[in-house]
């Protein structure tokens, strides 16, 4: 199964910004990518999800127009960008890839659902 590993995690001032990076062990034809986060106390929700078939990208409405995506599709990684960061986007954040198949569609509940591989997270933590 296909292995994903995070990194660029750290303690960022409030307002700042920070790079994760997310690269998978092999890149499967067709697949679903996501970023995922957790804060103390909360449930994981999604942040972005994509795919490499030319779907449309989803950000949660919380991080849109501070957080971009820089995915290679054909070496299967992909950079969060994070930008003008706040307090609440402390948490852990976690990778997901699934490798689609027949006429699957990459969403948040596709990754959720489905057995996705998973990384072991990578923590973010925002303060003034």
């Amino acid at each position: 199964q296909v292995q994903v590993v995070e990194s660029g995690g750290g303690s960022v001032r409030t307002g700042g910004s920070l790079i994760l990076s997310c690269a998978a062990s092999e890149v499967p034809y067709r697949y679903c990518m996501g970023w995922f986060r957790q804060a103390p106390g909360k449930e994981r929700e999604a942040v972005t999800t994509f795919d490499n078939d030319g779907g449309a990208t989803y950000y949660a409405e919380s991080v849109k127009g501070r957080f971009t995506i820089s995915p290679d599709f054909a070496k299967g990684t992909v950079d969060l960008q994070m930008a003008r960061l706040k307090d609440e986007d402390t948490g852990m954040y976690y990778c997901a890839m699934l490798s689609l198949r027949g006429w699957d569609d990459c969403n948040v509940a596709t990754l959720i659902t489905r057995p996705s591989s998973w990384g072991q997270g990578t923590q973010v933590t925002v303060s003034s």
